[in-house]
């Protein structure tokens, strides 16, 4: 473990531990603990609080993940699902992760990484994702399927659903779906959800499942958000959920959706969908790459495809490059 990351977890005790403690305990001096604590105010931006006589604090709560609180909360049915769990300090992408580990080793069905930090975290259409440290909860599942990609298309929904049900599982009201993958709570993003495929047309297949869920965020750090967002401390009964607890129910909820999604495809999901969905028979802008189609929503089909109304027609419009906005 890095030492930065090695002092943030001492520091989220909620106590004050003094320069000569932390270059005691990590074997570093003084100067260099001076070096790392100014990284992880500056850079890594977690708030600090600096006492003359007393040492050094962090200003926030910070949970960090916690392997064996997040196994204890798994039913074994959900134990069973998952193949492994890798929780690590900072990666890159935990999406890339698991991508590059199915196709260098062929990782199993139910590998899921979780990170403290990602450097270079990904959303939909090659948009950033904010990640700071400690915060938030940056999510990947990889899974293997018999069918083919187009068999696919209404895993995002689905996975998008078992968010939902996770929220108000742990006590979130007022959370809603944005067709394909956005969960919402009065119109402002909450977390995303990322599938990306590979494998034949015809079979098999191979998805990893990221999932970026905002759990405790700053202004400043989420500047470079480019719509409105919010993140759980903000909501009613939001501020005291535990972020293990909650890794707990996202993995027991994904798991199983992705263990029956082959099976059973979305067709038992509808119903909740249409409950959760945001903008049902709402007027909206459908963008396609350069193209953009004004119409009226009218819901999904049996696949997950968008349907929308347009010069009187209906038609179903499938996810990739797609974003919709409401119109005006």
């Amino acid at each position: 473990m890095d030492t930065r990351f090695k002092i943030i977890r001492l520091l989220s005790d909620g106590q004050f531990h003094s320069g000569e403690e932390l270059a005691e305990r990590f074997d570093v001096s003084r100067a260099a603990i001076w070096k790392h604590l100014t990284h992880i105010r500056d850079q890594m931006e977690i708030k600090l609080f600096a006492v003359r006589g007393r040492g050094y604090k962090l200003a926030e709560p910070l949970e960090l993940l916690d392997e064996a609180l997040i196994r204890d909360g798994l039913s074994d049915r959900a134990s069973g699902l998952m193949d492994q769990l890798e929780i690590l300090d900072q990666i890159a992408s935990t999406n890339s992760y698991l991508m590059d580990k199915q196709a260098q080793e062929g990782s199993a069905s139910g590998h899921v990484c979780i990170a403290e930090q990602q450097t270079a975290g990904r959303g939909r259409r090659g948009r950033e994702w904010v990640s700071p440290c400690g915060s938030n909860i940056y999510l990947s599942i990889g899974w293997h399927y018999g069918m083919g990609l187009a068999d696919l298309s209404g895993l995002s929904l689905a996975a998008g659903i078992a968010v939902a049900r996770s929220l108000e599982a742990v006590g979130i009201d007022q959370v809603g779906l944005k067709w394909p993958n956005d969960v919402l709570w009065q119109d402002r993003k909450l977390a995303g959800l990322l599938l990306e495929v590979s494998g034949e047309h015809a079979g098999p297949s191979r998805v990893v499942m990221g999932l970026g869920l905002n759990t405790r965020m700053s202004d400043s750090q989420g500047q470079a958000i480019d719509q409105p967002w919010i993140d759980l401390a903000s909501l009613p009964g939001g501020e005291n959920i535990s972020r293990n607890c909650l890794v707990s129910t996202l993995l027991e909820n994904l798991l199983s959706t992705l263990s029956r999604f082959e099976s059973e495809g979305l067709s038992p999901e509808i119903d909740e969908w249409r409950r959760l969905d945001l903008y049902h028979g709402k007027a909206v802008t459908l963008q396609m790459g350069n193209r953009r189609i004004e119409g009226v929503h009218k819901g999904i089909d049996a696949a997950g495809a968008l349907l929308l109304e347009h010069q009187g027609a209906t038609r179903p419009y499938h996810g990739g490059e797609v974003s919709l906005r409401p119109v005006g």
